[in-house]
């Protein structure tokens, strides 16, 4: 019965290593998701919505960690989740929030 639960528990982490390779593109790209959903729904509600601070907050909160840094007078939004930052803006009434690139990220710290 031992031999058989340690042949069983071979099998099954020998597979998860072939899903986890399989998906590795997807699984990296994860840590940044977090931040970029974070800073640009937290945006729209704060900027687009016109929603109250505390609310907003609310309605992006996870179940992952992120963090939230908020100018309200550039209206910009960056957020920090799984050690990634991505920041979105407000453009204006019709455009309505966008996340930042690398390169707009770049050109506005200069």
């Amino acid at each position: 019965m031992k031999r058989l639960f340690k042949w069983l528990m071979l099998l099954t982490v020998l597979m998860l290593a072939v899903l986890v390779w399989r998906e590795r593109v997807h699984l990296a790209a994860f840590p940044g998701i977090i931040g970029s959903f974070t800073a640009k729904e937290y945006c729209s509600c704060r900027y687009v919505a016109r929603m109250p601070e505390d609310y907003c907050r609310g309605y992006v909160k996870q179940w992952l960690p992120a963090t939230l840094a908020d100018d309200p007078l550039a209206r910009r939004v960056s957020a920090t989740g799984l050690g990634v930052t991505r920041s979105a803006v407000w453009l204006g009434e019709r455009e309505g929030c966008r996340l930042l690139t690398q390169e707009d990220r770049l050109a506005s710290d200069r």
